[in-house]
């Protein structure tokens, strides 16, 4: 999760705000709601609607420097917003990005690949005026270093080879190394990307668990995709978790991930406390 969202464009969250108010005023919340979307080919769709708070709640109030549960409980109490001095949207003046935190390094053999069931155990929290560097740290809260060089292992499906093609382009840019499965390898060096091809588990041997264990590679990009994937992904996965790899299974952590490795050869961490963040909020208003 990110804030504020650089990939959703305006019209759409103009649309997103539209429906909220709609719906809140509709429904007649008084207090905290949490509504999920989804946009496909252009068109916003309303998922759900709670009249609860949710997850989110605590991250935009460390975002923003608004306690939300506390207004909201004052609101159902019959204080309005305009009251407590909230008269418009809430923003943010740096990226701030929430990181799932997950037990599978202490299950051994389970698989990564998430699913409707709630797995997470704890959340983190990465913050930074440069949204590369806030994805970086808040894969490091969550346990995982973005190597800034070293071998990238690819294999995607076959609907997200375009998609996964200029993030690989970005990386051999950046000096990667990049291995990939025959199909990916052959898509992306038909497209101009040098791969190299390593072999599937069921394919023989050296193959792409042989090189995770050997410590031949450093990130691996992976996105399963029915069920004749999932025997030889779930092993390349569960080899990874094993061994300390970064696995990334969709193409927007990808394009996240190439982001943090340019961020992180081009600029330096830095820190700065959410106590710092609000107080120089408070003083420039």
């Amino acid at each position: 999760m990110v804030l504020p969202t650089y990939k959703i464009t305006a019209p759409h969250l103009q649309t997103i705000r539209e429906y909220t108010r709609r719906l809140g005023l509709t429904l007649g919340v008084k207090g905290l709601m949490n509504v999920q979307y989804a946009i496909k080919d252009d068109v916003v769709y309303v998922l759900e609607v709670n009249p609860r708070a949710s997850r989110t709640t605590p991250f935009v109030s460390k975002a923003t420097g608004i306690p939300l549960a506390k207004v909201a409980a004052r609101v159902m109490a019959g204080r309005s917003l305009a009251e407590q001095g909230i008269t418009e949207d809430l923003t943010v003046n740096r990226f701030f990005v929430k990181e799932s935190v997950f037990p599978f390094l202490k299950l051994t053999g389970s698989d990564i690949l998430l699913g409707p069931e709630m797995k997470s155990t704890g959340e983190v929290m990465g913050i930074s005026q440069d949204f590369g560097i806030a994805f970086a740290k808040s894969q490091a809260a969550a346990g995982f270093t973005i190597p800034t060089a070293g071998t990238v292992f690819i294999s995607v499906n076959e609907h997200d080879k375009p998609g996964v093609l200029p993030h690989a382009r970005e990386l051999d840019a950046l000096g990667m190394r990049i291995l990939a499965t025959r199909g990916t390898a052959e898509y992306l060096n038909a497209h101009g990307v040098p791969a190299e091809m390593v072999l599937k588990v069921n394919e023989g041997r050296p193959n792409c668990v042989d090189l995770i264990k050997s410590r031949e590679i450093d990130i691996i990009f992976n996105t399963p995709l029915g069920r004749e994937s999932f025997y030889d992904d779930g092993a390349i996965r569960k080899s990874a978790t094993a061994h300390g790899v970064l696995v990334v299974t969709t193409l927007t952590a990808a394009a996240a991930t190439v982001q943090a490795i340019r961020a992180l050869r081009e600029k330096s961490l830095d820190m700065e406390s959410l106590q710092e963040i609000h107080a120089a909020a408070a003083v420039s208003r």
